[in-house]
């Protein structure tokens, strides 16, 4: 599941609540510490909590008691669309460099 997609579980009008903990997706909505995708007013369903629940009062394993329902992954990026972009924009730092020394002289 995408960051895009764990966003659209977020426990509201009848969605599942889901949450992301070290690259896990769990499944919190049978909970009634997660009514309405909220818990404790404090975090909310469809977000990675990984560093949040290293703060929260009790342990990971309260987490771990739901069911896994996936895993968290990075959106896989265009084919070339990242190399491209990197040589548009040095080109356009040595066309700059290029104007301003050639201006300077």
């Amino acid at each position: 599941m995408t960051p895009e997609e764990l966003v659209r579980c977020d426990g509201r009008d009848g969605r599942k609540a889901c949450v992301a903990v070290n690259g896990k997706i769990y499944d919190v909505s049978v909970s009634p510490l997660w009514k309405e995708g909220t818990h404790q007013d404090l975090h909310l369903a469809g977000a990675d909590l990984t560093e949040a629940l290293q703060q929260a009062p009790h342990v990971r394993a309260v987490i771990e008691r739901f069911p896994v329902i996936g895993e968290l992954t990075q959106p896989v990026a265009p084919a070339g669309g990242g190399h491209l972009k990197y040589v548009v924009i040095v080109g356009i730092v040595v066309i700059a460099l290029f104007v301003f020394f050639l201006l300077r002289s």
